[in-house]
């Protein structure tokens, strides 16, 4: 009985939902595959300086806290 109530809801998923979810799912690997385009390629080059000049940053933040604050290190670890 509870079988029937299920056969329908299946026969559906398996004529609509899933051919959809193939055909999406192997076109978004696709494109995966296919790597980077030019501009995700720039907006990663310009992530990677901002990177860098971040670190520089944190770097020159972490120096005039040693000359100031000597034990600040031993306080927030």
């Amino acid at each position: 009985m509870d079988l029937d109530l299920l056969i329908a809801p299946i026969i559906i998923f398996l004529l609509v939902v899933a051919p959809i979810w193939l055909v999406l799912h192997y076109r978004s690997k696709r494109q995966v595959n296919q790597g980077l385009t030019e501009e995700e390629f720039a907006q990663l080059n310009e992530l990677i300086i901002k990177a860098d000049k971040m670190s520089q940053r944190i770097a020159s933040l972490e120096a005039i806290l040693d000359t100031d604050s000597p034990e600040w290190r031993s306080r927030h670890e």
